[in-house]
């Protein structure tokens, strides 16, 4: 089973009006990690940058704006990460986004990173129906959801025991790495 664990930083919330400026995300193969990647990302021309977005992940508008162009990442990402491990032309080889809250926030925006890109084939890397940590999560802890005091991935963690760095929250990077520790938590017999 293929896995593509990934997180992305976004100067906004809406993906038709916002862009990207931080993508990571780790390959997991039938449970064995193959490799991590950290892109920063000039956002979109076109992108709104909202200055709250910017602080929550502790960058400047000058700092993003430094970044590799959306295009030249996209190249990085396909060409030097996807094709890698995935035939884009077998429609039986595919990773499996995973994320958290991914279904209805992060693969929207990569979805738009592609179409940005010209890439209209984002299924022929992607099966449709992703695997979202927080969702995963969910049943685990129903019984300690009513004292926590929200379900964010930071909060889920520390109920499950697992050290975080609040100071490292929503640096991409940082956050799969709890993701993927929430995941081993909450999906066991996965592999």
């Amino acid at each position: 089973m293929k896995l593509l664990f990934f997180d992305l930083e976004t100067t906004g919330t809406y993906p038709g009006k916002h862009g990207i400026h931080q993508m990571s995300g780790m390959i997991v193969i039938d449970g064995e990690i193959k490799e991590k990647f950290d892109f920063k990302v000039r956002p979109n021309p076109q992108a709104e940058i909202l200055d709250e977005a910017l602080e929550v992940a502790g960058v400047t508008r000058d700092q993003i704006l430094a970044y590799p162009p959306m295009g030249e990442v996209y190249h990085q990402f396909v060409d030097g990460i996807l094709a890698k491990y995935v035939d884009r032309y077998n429609k039986t080889d595919k990773f499996f986004l995973v994320g958290y809250n991914n279904a209805s926030f992060d693969n929207q925006f990569l979805r738009g990173f592609f179409l940005q890109n010209g890439d209209k084939y984002f299924g022929s890397w992607f099966w449709a129906n992703c695997m979202d940590v927080m969702v995963l999560a969910t049943p685990y802890l129903a019984a300690k959801r009513a004292e926590m005091k929200d379900f964010k991935q930071g909060t889920v963690a520390k109920a499950l025991g697992i050290p975080v760095e609040d100071e490292k929250l929503h640096d991409a990077l940082y956050d799969i790495e709890i993701c993927k520790a929430i995941f081993d938590i909450v999906t066991p017999n996965i592999f």
